[in-house]
C-alpha cells in the first residue's frame, strides 16, 4: 500500500480558438487546463483562422497546460485540425468531440504516432446515446486515452431530456466506464449559466456525489466555485490521513481502523487521492 497518487486536474477552462486575446487571458486565469475550442465555439468561416492562431500558440511551451477540442476527426475541418496541431510541441492533449466508436480514438492515436507524438493524451467526449452505450469500449480503446467525459448539451438534445435528472443514468454510466478502464474520474460537463454561481455550486455538489471529479467551465468566475466544491474539507483530510497512516503501519493487506471501519487497498488509494487534492491548497 505504499506510493503516492497524483491529483488529476479539477478545472478545465474552455475558450474560443478564434479569440487569441481571450485565450491569452485564460492562460493567466489559474485553470488547471485551458481548453482551446475549435469546434462549437468557432463559426464555420473562422475555422481556418482559429486553427492557425492555435498552432502559433502551441509552437512552443505555453504558460499553462493547453488542450484543444478539434472538430470531428472524420470531417474535413477535423482532419485539418489534427494535421496542423498534432506536431505542435505545446499541445498537451486533444479533445475528440462526438465520439461513438473506439475506432475514432485508435485512428487519431495512430495519426499522432505517425507525426511524432506517440502517447499524446486523447480525451473522447460522449455526446450521444450511442457514445454513452459505447463508453467503456471508448475509454479503453487505446493507452493514449487520458479520460472520457460527457458533452451534455448535445446529449440532452439527442435524448430529448428536459429535466436535469434525466441525464443521471448517463452520468453514472460514464463514471463507471472511466473507473473500469483505469482512468481518473471524469470531470462534469459545463454549467452554461455563468451568472448563477449558487446553481453551479449545487450542481457541483451533486456531481461530486455521483463520482465526478472537477468540471469544465466557460468563464473564469466559475473556477473558484468548482475548486471549493471538489477540494476536500478538514474532516475528509483528517480521515484520509488516518487511513494512510494505518496502512503504513499495517503494511500490505486489509485492516480495521480503531473505530471498526474496514480498510482495503481501494480505500487507501482513495485516501491518497484526497490528500493529493488537499495539497493543492
Amino acid at each position: 500500500m505504499s506510493g503516492t497518487v497524483q491529483a488529476p486536474p479539477l478545472t478545465w477552462l474552455y475558450v474560443p480558438g478564434d479569440r487569441p486575446e481571450v485565450v491569452a487571458k485564460a492562460l493567466r486565469a489559474a485553470a488547471d487546463v485551458v481548453l482551446v475550442d475549435l469546434e462549437d465555439a468557432v463559426a464555420p468561416g473562422r475555422k481556418e483562422y482559429a486553427r492557425e492562431a492555435t498552432a502559433e500558440l502551441l509552437a512552443g511551451p505555453p504558460p499553462a497546460p493547453v488542450h484543444v477540442r478539434v472538430n470531428h476527426p472524420s470531417s474535413p475541418e477535423g482532419r485539418a485540425d489534427l494535421k496542423a496541431l498534432l506536431p505542435c510541441s505545446g499541445l498537451g492533449g486533444v479533445r475528440l468531440p462526438k465520439v461513438v466508436s473506439p475506432d475514432t480514438v485508435v485512428r487519431v492515436a495512430g495519426q499522432a504516432t505517425a507525426l511524432g507524438r506517440a502517447g499524446l493524451r486523447l480525451y473522447p467526449l460522449l455526446e450521444s446515446a450511442l457514445g454513452v452505450e459505447e463508453a467503456f469500449r471508448i475509454a479503453r480503446a487505446d493507452p493514449s486515452v487520458g479520460g472520457v467525459s460527457l458533452g451534455e448539451a448535445d446529449l440532452r438534445a439527442d435524448l430529448g431530456v428536459r429535466e436535469d435528472t434525466g441525464l443521471d443514468w448517463c452520468r453514472s454510466r460514464v463514471v463507471v466506464a472511466a473507473r473500469a478502464a483505469g482512468l481518473a474520474p471524469p470531470p462534469q460537463s459545463v454549467y452554461p449559466d455563468v451568472r448563477d454561481l449558487d446553481g453551479l455550486a449545487a450542481s457541483c455538489a451533486r456531481g461530486r456525489g455521483l463520482g465526478f471529479l472537477g468540471r469544465a467551465v466557460i468563464h473564469p468566475r466559475q473556477l473558484p466555485v468548482v475548486e471549493r466544491a471538489y477540494l476536500p474539507g478538514p474532516r475528509e483530510i483528517e480521515e484520509a490521513e488516518e487511513i494512510v497512516a494505518a496502512a503504513r503501519r499495517a503494511g500490505p493487506g486489509a485492516q480495521a481502523l480503531a473505530d471498526g471501519r474496514f480498510v482495503d487497498a481501494a480505500v487507501v488509494h482513495a485516501a491518497r487521492r484526497t490528500l493529493a487534492l488537499a495539497a493543492r491548497t
